[in-house]
């Protein structure tokens, strides 16, 4: 798995700066103001970094945004990067910074000079969300990522906060190699091995195979893996940080390891893609590794379906009735729109096991989606106003794009069936909504519920602020925040 860089953080010493190898960071306002290693790296450059900030390039560059000046006189780094940041910036200003920093140091070993910069932990974080690469099956060896060094008059201070940071790093981390990876590598064994072994943080994890389901009544679910090679399982994940009487949050995942689309068979132009039909499972599984790794003190389950979708001769047709663990009968139509009959029996076992106190599911349900919101916003679905409103808020701090989209009983109307209780698609008008609605009928009335339609953040073509093109790690910061800011203890 792919660990992110873990910056060092050192006490200010500018008789440091002059033989450090690598790159060189510098922050600089709009009023072009040089602090103490400002000054420090100009005056060794012989005026270089005064010059810089006194140009037209300079004053056009967006907060955040930086240039290089390559090979500094009288000093040892092959650079100096001048960033324009104000010493006071925003949460976001300083990771896109950082994200600058790590996009323009291309690996070589990065020496950060903050001083006083507020707010050098978000720095640091944005190097190292934006250092990610995944590398895992090419055949030449990549050399490592140079470290990273962030030169602050307070180090003490700001390490606690790039504690807690490095934990959110390792969960996006975990959810980007889980969603890029191969479906021949990570089968839906391999996924439930890599869950299991989060109980080295304190994680319990439990593993149940398809016999177990069997008892539990979640034809839903298994009739979408009855066409593969690869047993159908679910995995719960529980960390109980919080007072041990308190109701936990449910997170659930659609793990669809691969998706044909079984015998209603995807086209075969960009079905390689869908070796990211897991990603509601791996961003659950991400935030369960930073909830855990930052101890967070709050009770919160993480329960993921896997399975793989293929055609064969045991494959569920279009026109089959199978039975959910929550006893309604559901037509298949349409084998493509088999996420949601993954999550229907994982909503049900969620709500009869635990109780939630709320509950939010995620998945790559929807192509519909893309088309509403394109690859800027996820589609957030919700049954409770407080409990949506509280997850933008969270997304909107987190930068992590999501717009709250209608729910309603018109649309309930399409999913009737004549030989079922259901069907599971209701047709091309308002596909994501009409997928939210199949999905709420497995959700009790007093349980406050979200569906997250991921299907257009989950993985991207090109690069994002904070990823290369592949998989984002979209929903980890974001959800990690909503338990932080509302549901753990002090």
């Amino acid at each position: 798995m792919t660990t992110p860089i873990a910056p060092n953080f050192i006490a200010t010493d500018i008789d440091l700066i002059k033989e450090a190898q690598g790159v060189l960071a510098v922050f600089v306002p709009e009023a072009g103001t040089l602090d103490a290693t400002a000054k420090r790296v100009n005056r060794l450059s012989r005026g270089a970094v005064a010059r810089l900030v006194e140009s037209d390039g300079f004053s056009k560059l967006d907060e955040g945004k930086a240039i290089m000046l390559a090979y500094p006189v009288n000093m040892a780094a092959e650079g100096v990067i001048v960033v324009k940041l104000s010493r006071r910036p925003d949460v976001s200003s300083a990771r896109k910074a950082g994200a600058t920093l790590a996009k323009m140091a291309a690996g070589k070993e990065l020496h950060v000079l903050c001083g006083n910069l507020r707010r050098a932990e978000e720095v640091a974080l944005g190097i190292a969300l934006r250092s990610y690469a995944f590398n895992d099956h090419f055949t030449k060896e990549d050399q490592a990522p140079g470290a990273v060094h962030v030169m602050v008059n307070a180090p003490d201070d700001v390490k606690a906060a790039g504690a807690a940071h490095g934990a959110i790093a390792d969960g996006v981390f975990f959810t980007r190699d889980l969603v890029n990876e191969p479906a021949n590598v990570l089968t839906t064994t391999e996924f439930a091995d890599r869950l299991a072994e989060l109980s080295a943080l304190g994680l319990k994890v439990k593993v149940m195979e398809e016999a177990e389901l069997e008892k539990l009544g979640m034809g839903s679910l298994l009739c979408v893996g009855q066409g593969s090679d690869s047993p159908s399982k679910v995995v719960v994940m529980e960390w109980m940080g919080g007072d041990k009487d308190d109701q936990p949050f449910a997170l659930v995942g659609k793990g669809v390891v691969f998706d044909t689309g079984g015998i209603s068979l995807k086209p075969a132009g960009g079905m390689e893609d869908m070796t990211m039909d897991m990603g509601g499972a791996g961003v659950v599984a991400g935030v369960m590794k930073t909830l855990a790794a930052r101890k967070a003190k709050a009770n919160v389950v993480g329960l993921v379906g896997l399975v793989e979708n293929m055609p064969s001769g045991n494959a569920v047709r279009p026109g089959d009735v199978v039975a959910s663990m929550k006893g309604d009968t559901i037509e298949v139509i349409n084998t493509d729109a088999e996420g949601r009959l993954v999550l229907a029996d994982v909503l049900w076992y969620a709500q009869e096991t635990y109780n939630p106190i709320g509950m939010i599911n995620l998945a790559t349900l929807t192509g519909a989606i893309i088309i509403g919101l394109g690859h800027e916003n996820a589609g957030v679905f919700s049954n409770n106003d407080a409990l949506a409103n509280a997850f933008l808020k969270a997304a909107n701090a987190e930068e992590e794009g999501a717009w709250r989209m209608p729910m309603g009983k018109a649309y309930d109307d399409q999913l009737k069936s004549r030989v079922a209780d259901m069907k599971n698609v209701g047709g091309r008008p308002a596909g994501s909504i009409t997928a939210a609605q199949f999905l709420e009928r497995f959700v009790k009335p007093e349980t406050p519920w979200c569906h997250l339609d991921i299907a257009g953040v989950a993985s991207l073509k090109t690069d994002s602020n904070f990823a290369p093109k592949g998989a984002t790690g979209w929903g980890v910061r974001a959800l990690n925040r909503l338990i932080a800011d509302n549901f753990e203890g002090s």
